[in-house]
């Protein structure tokens, strides 16, 4: 593999880049959904394919294929040059890349059950196994949609500089959604599995565990009743806390975004949250979702502090975007597949945890709300956010008291980071995928958390 790629590289210095990088993949993977017990798709099978990027007058130029057929590589080698050089005419600054140490390493993965040797039907069982179980549950529960997604194969990276790097890539994830009915009223509960381990993870996460966990959230949610709107104390679960984290704050500050016009543009160094805030985005968490070696650029993963003490410090860079900061790459730049081009992602995105127990943190609030579970989340470059939950509880009185439903928050990120007074000492990774116009696997969370202020979508 590395010699014939080497060939390509030099085809690509020959027809005028002065930088080529090609990311290869051999992946076998599997993907089924099953709604109320029927199996609505489920393939599985070989993918292999190659992306070609080049720096070629100070911009980018990109081209994939679906084979390592040389003759097609070569070709898409000359396509990118072309796309690239056409670009540049309209190019005012053009691109440079901070530089970055060469590597040339193998990282393999040993699964103690590897998934790709998994039958089909071993994972249709799982499937139908979850699903059954949710309905068995209780007569109330009216819809069961389970995904399962699985990945396993090597990436292959090497660009002019000499780095070169064999990566083993490993993914087991699921996702479960489940809704229940009574009367006029309607609950929806989810759950997501993460694992890059192997698909010894349903050991642990069984389908009786799973099944029981997400069936009992969506029952008991019908006896809960809607929030009253308006602006009250919360304490944050680590679930929530991560897709607050993720969703509000981490896209911020991925350098990209935050050149296209977010708001901390102008906030690299300045305070942004209390003093008890500080947030990671780190990749070299063992055995997160999040997590890998090396990034998609050939540089390796690395613990990257944004927040530290409420004051931004940092970012998630690319090389390109490093340069542009004067800054170091940070190991954040992924692609979905071949087929696309790498941009800045997030990996394990948390808030660090302090000193207060979960206890301490509720026993000052006279009525407030515990946002447990997150149902979804959304937010704008302007910093506005709103996180829909799942599942949520009364405060009265420093005690948790009786659920709610339908419940959302939604408010400025920032003033949000301002307000929180309180952090626990807990801490919890949940694994998830993020769009970004291509799917990553991540992992968000931290401890629990005290806000001062949130507003409370509900009834008022």
């Amino acid at each position: 593999m590395k010699e014939n790629l080497t060939k390509i590289i030099e085809l690509g210095l020959e027809a005028g880049a002065e930088y080529v990088e090609i990311r290869a993949q051999k992946l076998f993977r599997t993907m089924l959904t099953m709604k109320d017990g029927v199996i609505e798709a489920a393939k599985e099978g070989l993918e292999n394919g190659a992306a070609i990027r080049v720096l070629a007058n100070g911009t980018w130029g990109f081209a994939s294929v679906g084979s390592f057929n040389k003759t097609q590589l070569a070709e898409a080698v000359e396509k990118a040059c072309k796309m690239a050089k056409a670009t540049s005419r309209k190019v005012k600054v053009p691109i440079k890349l901070a530089e970055t140490k060469t590597f040339e390493d193998k990282v393999t993965s040993k699964p103690r059950k590897n998934p790709a040797e998994t039958p089909l039907a071993e994972k249709i069982q799982l499937a139908s196994s979850i699903n059954e179980r949710v309905f068995s549950y209780d007569q109330r529960i009216k819809s069961c949609t389970v995904d399962y997604l699985d990945i396993m194969g090597t990436n292959y990276f090497i660009n002019n500089e000499g780095t070169y790097i064999e990566q083993d890539k490993l993914y087991v994830w699921s996702r479960i959604l489940a809704t229940a009915k009574e009367g006029e009223i309607y609950a929806f509960a989810r759950e997501e599995i993460g694992s890059t381990a192997g698909f010894e993870v349903f050991e642990t996460e069984t389908p009786q565990i799973v099944s029981e966990r997400i069936a009992k959230r969506a029952v008991e949610q019908l006896k809960a009743k809607t929030p009253k709107g308006g602006i009250f104390p919360v304490v944050i679960g680590p679930n929530v806390v991560g897709v607050f984290v993720h969703e509000a704050f981490g896209h911020l500050a991925e350098a990209d975004l935050t050149l296209s016009g977010s708001v901390l543009m102008d906030k690299i160094g300045k305070k942004v949250a209390s003093d008890v805030v500080t947030v990671y985005d780190d990749g070299t968490i063992d055995g997160a979702f999040g997590s890998f070696k090396y990034d998609d650029e050939g540089v390796p993963a690395q613990k990257t502090l944004l927040i530290e003490n409420g004051r931004v410090v940092g970012l998630m860079h690319s090389r390109e975007t490093a340069h542009k900061f004067e800054a170091a790459p940070t190991g954040n730049v992924r692609a979905e597949d071949f087929r696309y081009e790498p941009i800045i992602r997030m990996r394990n995105t948390y808030m660090a945890p302090r000193d207060h127990s979960f206890e301490e943190l509720l026993e000052d609030i006279r009525f407030g709300y515990y946002l447990k579970s997150f149902r979804g989340g959304q937010a704008n470059l302007d910093g506005t956010f709103q996180v829909g939950i799942q599942e949520a509880y009364e405060i009265v009185n420093g005690e948790i008291g009786a659920p709610v439903r339908n419940a959302s928050i939604s408010g400025n990120t920032l003033e949000t980071l301002k307000k929180v007074d309180a952090v626990g000492k807990d801490f919890e990774l949940w694994p998830g995928r993020c769009g970004k116009g291509q799917i990553a696997f991540i992992c968000d969370g931290g401890p629990h958390i005290r806000v001062r202020e949130v507003l409370m979508g509900g009834a008022r």
